[in-house]
């Protein structure tokens, strides 16, 4: 393979003021696209599934005779798929559902005050609906991240959209993936055109409550629009991006390779290096030359290398700063004091610590979840888990000398809102 030139841009001690550019992502806007999206997402809800074939056979130009997958083709497709995969598929699923089974806890019972019981109690959300991609590489491994927390929660109906190939058929790893997780109903309908047959519902497709998936930008645009009044979904998205924190005792090799992993998922992707060790800078850069030579996916990492950097500050504390303020939706810490600076992490997805531990761990089968917030809304939101699939009802019970106890405190704030229906509500059943 001929070698090509890598566009990787250094950055050297940067002044703070430089910090917030340097940190940005290369995301385009995806309201440029809402008029496009929103002729489709009318068009599915008038049309049903009349709709959704037509579009099928626009934009994954396929003709189908029906859109959901039949027994029959889920039974092929197992009979496609090699022992090796589908025993690792198993046991990526046991450690996924060994981890989020974890996460599901009773809520006690508190009395807040004398004869004030409150408490809470977790409810699945009935019906989901799981998109999963099937572009430049089947994500078999989402639907495991997808179902299996579904599948704990409780959820009653959950629903897979997948892109079909041009003869009709969705990835037969996707199929055994989706029937180890315990997916209900499988779609073979990609896009926006997915993402409205799950908000609205069509002849064959049932309505969900709420949309879990990753997606190009059009599904990106899809499921902001109906999240605005039609469906929940799971969290704002972007292109995915890791970076890795990394000293003198990093190995270059290991954090070329956990750049170059992230980078060959699409060319909006984006890898950050962050650094106090020049030396290791330029190692890494020649080490990203030389493992690109055996990469088959160079035109994608190319293009996203083109966006990415490598930054080198001048301590640990540097370091600190500026992660939890690019806030990445992976975070790979090879130093010297890897546990100590993952206790000081405020804002990132998920946290590979350690020499010997890459993202692809995360991305397949330690057990977390991968479908993570982007585009720095690590700030403020959380990767999938079970209680994403989950609402918690709260609920109080009140006695007759809970309501004396409490009522002259409701009445006082209520009279002060001016709110004296409410006031009433309490001083009729004082006076009883």
């Amino acid at each position: 393979m001929q070698e090509k030139t890598i566009a990787l841009e250094i950055v050297k001690y940067p002044a703070r003021d430089r910090w917030k550019a340097l940190t940005a992502r290369p995301t385009a806007d995806a309201s440029a696209l809402f008029p496009t999206v929103r002729k489709v997402l009318d068009d599915v809800k008038q049309n049903g599934d009349l709709a959704v074939f037509a579009y099928e056979e626009k934009f994954d130009h396929v003709s189908l005779s029906a859109l959901e997958v039949s027994a029959l083709e889920k039974t092929a497709a197992n009979q496609l798929l090699s022992d090796d995969l589908k025993h690792a598929i198993r046991t990526a699923a046991q450690n996924i559902r060994t981890f989020h089974a974890a996460q599901k806890h009773d809520l006690p019972k508190i009395e807040t005050t004398a004869g004030v019981s409150c408490w809470q109690k977790a409810v699945a959300i009935e019906k989901v609906g799981l998109y999963i991609p099937g572009g430049t590489a089947p994500l078999f491994s989402t639907v495991l991240m997808l179902g299996i927390p579904a599948q704990i929660a409780g959820c009653k109906e959950v629903i897979l959209c997948s892109p079909p190939d041009k003869n009709g058929n969705i990835h037969p790893a996707i199929l055994y993936a989706a029937e180890t997780a315990g997916v209900h109903r499988i779609f073979k309908i990609g896009g926006i055109q997915a993402i409205a047959a799950m908000s609205y519902g069509t002849e064959s497709v049932p309505q969900v409550y709420k949309i879990f998936g990753p997606g190009n930008q059009y599904v990106t645009a899809a499921k902001q629009l109906v999240s605005l009044k039609d469906v929940a979904i799971d969290m704002p998205a972007g292109p995915s991006e890791v970076e890795v924190m990394a000293d003198e005792t990093a190995h270059p090799a290991f954090v070329a390779a956990d750049m170059l992993s992230q980078a060959e998922h699409g060319v909006d992707s984006q890898a950050v290096l962050v650094t106090t060790s020049e030396t290791l800078a330029q190692a890494v850069v020649e080490e990203i030359a030389l493992q690109m030579q055996s990469l088959p996916r160079s035109e994608y990492i190319l293009k996203s290398l083109s966006h990415s950097k490598i930054i080198v500050l001048k301590d640990e504390t540097e370091m600190l700063e500026l992660t939890n303020l690019y806030a990445p939706e992976h975070l790979i810490i090879e130093t010297r004091q890897a546990m100590t600076l993952a206790a000081q992490i405020t804002n990132a997805g998920s946290v590979f610590i350690g020499h010997y531990t890459p993202e692809s761990a995360g991305d397949y089968a330690s057990g977390t979840n991968h479908t993570l917030p982007t585009n720095g809304y690590a700030r403020a939101y959380s990767g999938v888990n079970l209680d994403s699939f989950m609402k918690k009802i709260t609920f109080q019970e009140i006695t007759q000398e809970g309501i004396r106890q409490i009522g002259d405190v409701i009445e006082i704030m209520a009279a002060n809102e001016q709110l004296f229906a409410h006031k009433n509500a309490v001083s009729i059943r004082r006076k009883k």
